[in-house]
């Protein structure tokens, strides 16, 4: 029900927040040696929710999950660049930002339509 009535905006909503995530924990291990930032491929894990790969993304390459490259490496072998972080972060939510009013339209459209407005 909920892809006939959201479409690719249900599973994009929850890409975006599973991303959202991910980011998050990088920005948090900014300092902590050794940690690999990860980031989550949109397109390939939203194909991937669309045909219906419930799985989740945790240790999934297939559905996203991705392990970013440095542009310069850190001599505790830290791969996050907090200004890279940020600015994907920060982008990401914009894009949630977009998804979730479009979804809520939709939601305030059936709305009306079952009161009869």
């Amino acid at each position: 029900m909920n892809a006939k009535i959201f479409g690719i905006h249900g599973a994009a909503l929850e890409v975006r927040s599973q991303r959202m995530g991910v980011l998050a924990s990088n920005i948090a291990n900014a300092a902590t040696p050794g940690y690999k930032a990860r980031d989550i491929d949109f397109g390939a894990a939203l194909a991937a929710r669309l045909e219906g790969n419930r799985m989740g993304i945790a240790g999934s390459e297939s559905a996203g999950l991705v392990y970013r490259k440095p542009t310069m490496q850190s001599l505790d072998g830290n791969t996050v660049e907090l200004s890279r972080e940020q600015i994907a972060f920060a982008e990401n939510a914009v894009a949630y930002s977009a998804t979730l009013s479009f979804v809520q339209g939709k939601v305030n459209t059936i709305t009306r339509a079952i009161k009869g407005e």
